[in-house]
């Protein structure tokens, strides 16, 4: 049988003593079951700590954190080790505040829970636990406690947030974390600071104004080009620098991560044009403006296309359709590409002629027909092949077989027929040479 003799807070978190078969006992929920559902351990207490953990809040905290780590121990299965348990009892509870502070110099204890609940950390630093636990409270603030470790990380790495780079930090939501996907919340920030903070952001989206991140279907239908993303990373961060230089690493990070994450989105949520991305009167790498005559559904005299790739998968495209034979090409690209599978052709059968993209060597190869096959005869083609500069400079090619077939990627070049020549640069490439 089992009694609640007391329990702190409304029941919650804190342990409680119950009486289970005439014994004292106190009872925990610490670590997680195979089903990461919480465990619940107990043991026994003797008569002289009950009046302690009920009238000392701060000696009933301080148990609990030094238990903790025992309950973790036991992982998903294993039993707590009583006998350390109860060893603590004594040293906490009963001790002077001086023995409790050496006590916790040399055990495994959950600065977290101290944390939640009001400790002050200066003088946890300083181990001075129980006079840290004289601000403590019953009730848990557990955003406190994540941001003095996100503070402990930090200072880890050698890095101290000024009062600015912590409402920065605030303001896209990465205080906490680093790794979460920052957003605008100028609600989190100090109101005073807000409109400096504004200013740090509108020097970043001055910097990058005119740039985009464009789309990169080998890798998904929303994966970004990472060449772009470098890029526009990188002159952020640059004239944030310049203009604020008293900014540590992580404020001016998390600056451009946000300034790049929108421009991504952008390009994630906009209609795509003939070659995949954004309509918005982009232009080509090369600097040739996008043809502004091309209707919705043709593509420059292309009546029809096929794409296939290495798996032997083939879609084809017709003029009249409701998208550009570039855009369903990339479509198609996105659909199907994997580590596995990095061969793409798209092919004019009318005309004779094919480009296949080679993106695990950053290579293209344009295919004409010089003869078609005849009378029992194996048609005759012309092969030519040429180095790509990433997705852009598949994009500029692909877009220009479109529009004006193998004849339009002559200013593309160099084209070799040559293969063993046409690896040997490849290699040189390759090894940076």
């Amino acid at each position: 049988m089992r009694d609640t003799v007391f329990t702190r807070g409304g029941g919650g978190w804190l342990p409680q003593v119950i009486r289970e078969d005439g014994e004292l006992k106190l009872m925990l929920a610490a670590g997680a079951d195979a089903n990461h559902e919480p465990r619940t351990f107990t043991f026994p207490i003797g008569e002289a700590h009950l009046p302690v953990i009920r009238e000392d809040l701060a000696r009933h905290l301080l148990l609990w954190s030094a238990v903790v780590p025992l309950c973790d121990a036991a992982g998903t299965r294993g039993d707590l080790d009583v006998s350390a348990a109860v060893a603590l009892l004594d040293p906490i509870l009963l001790s002077a505040p001086v023995e409790v502070d050496a006590l916790f110099r040399r055990i495994r204890w959950d600065r977290s829970r101290l944390v939640a609940h009001g400790a002050d950390t200066d003088l946890l630093e300083r181990g001075q636990v129980c006079e840290a636990m004289r601000t403590a409270t019953e009730r848990s603030d557990e955003k406190r406690a994540q941001e003095y470790h996100a503070d402990r990380r930090r200072a880890e790495r050698g890095i101290v947030l000024g009062p600015l780079d912590t409402q920065i930090l605030r303001y896209t939501g990465q205080y906490l974390h680093g790794a979460t996907i920052p957003r605008r919340i100028p609600d989190a920030v100090e109101p005073a600071l807000l409109p400096q903070v504004r200013r740090v952001i509108a020097t970043a989206e001055q910097a990058s104004a005119g740039m985009r991140i464009g789309l990169d279907p080998r890798r998904g239908r929303r994966a970004t080009d990472k060449r772009d993303w470098d890029r526009m990373a990188a002159a952020v961060d640059a004239a944030v620098r310049r203009a604020y230089p008293e900014l540590v690493d992580d404020a001016v990070r998390t600056v451009s991560f946000l300034v790049c994450s929108e421009a991504a989105d952008r390009s994630r949520n906009a209609p795509a044009d003939d070659d995949g991305e954004a309509a918005d009167g982009h232009r080509d790498d090369d600097g040739e403006a996008a043809d502004s005559h091309r209707d919705v559904g043709g593509s420059a005299g292309k009546a029809a296309l096929s794409f296939t790739d290495d798996k032997g998968d083939e879609r084809t495209w017709a003029a009249g359709g409701p998208r550009t034979a570039s855009a369903a090409f990339w479509e198609f690209v996105a659909d199907r590409s994997a580590a596995d599978n990095e061969v793409f052709t798209i092919e004019d059968e009318e005309r004779g002629e094919g480009l296949q993209l080679h993106f695990y060597a950053d290579s293209i190869a344009r295919i004409t027909t010089v003869r078609r096959g005849a009378a029992g005869s194996e048609p005759q083609y012309r092969v030519e092949y040429s180095l790509v500069d990433g997705i852009g400079g598949y994009r500029n090619l692909v877009r220009a077989f479109v529009r004006g077939g193998c004849a339009a990627l002559d200013r593309h070049g160099p084209w070799m027929s040559d293969v063993a020549e046409f690896e040997r640069m490849r290699r040189q490439r390759d090894a940076g040479t």
